[in-house]
């Protein structure tokens, strides 16, 4: 977090600019301004509020939908006269019911981690949904024996695919054992961002090799 002595007040005219990110999705929120007062409840309350310019006021992002922002973690830029947040969005961010109020890009122009951040996100939708409706529906539906047998069959079929130098195929069959993997993860109530926390643990402390040593 920051200390708000640290900020330049006084060249932004103590309304200071913040730019909210999803910390998930490293999706671009929102953008909009704090002063003293605003900056202040959100570190208390670890609820993002700005200061509105044309109502006068403070309000808390979600005091009326209850799309809240949840704060995880901050940092000024270098100039220590903007603010990022990284953030957990509970709902919608945009008044108009879509994720983020930078949604107006062409959708081949979005972020790669962020689509397939998204991408989890609706794999995962699909667990309580009817097996008729989808084949991400039937996989769960049929349970950890299934899904794991996809996945060691996805495995060896891109291992094979390498062997093979077709770099199509290889392709192919990577997008197929993520895909499964996946389903497997959520299956067994877990995410893509556990694995990550996990190579960030090995990356810090003792290294990136499967069993643990720096080999």
């Amino acid at each position: 977090m920051i200390e708000i002595s640290q900020i330049n007040w006084q060249k932004v005219d103590n309304l200071l600019p913040v730019i909210v990110q999803n910390v998930t999705t490293c999706e671009v929120l929102m953008l909009g301004y704090m002063n003293h007062e605003a900056l202040e409840k959100t570190l208390n309350e670890k609820r993002v509020t700005f200061y509105s310019r044309t109502k006068q006021r403070l309000w808390t992002k979600g005091e009326t939908s209850g799309n809240f922002l949840n704060v995880v973690d901050m940092s000024l830029d270098c100039d220590k006269d903007t603010l990022l947040i990284l953030a957990n969005p509970i709902g919608a961010t945009c008044h108009t019911g879509e994720e983020s109020c930078f949604h107006q890009f062409d959708t081949q122009s979005e972020g790669d981690w962020t689509w397939f951040s998204k991408l989890e996100r609706t794999l995962a939708e699909r667990r309580n949904a009817s097996p008729e409706t989808s084949y991400t529906a039937q996989l769960y539906a049929k349970g950890t024996k299934k899904i794991a047998q996809k996945v060691g069959e996805e495995g060896v079929e891109t291992a094979l695919a390498a062997m093979t130098g077709d770099s199509e195929e290889l392709i192919g069959e990577s997008a197929d054992l993520v895909y499964h993997l996946t389903v497997l993860l959520h299956h067994q109530g877990l995410e893509w961002q556990d694995v990550i926390a996990k190579l960030q643990e090995r990356h810090k402390g003792i290294g990136l090799h499967p069993e643990g040593s720096n080999k």
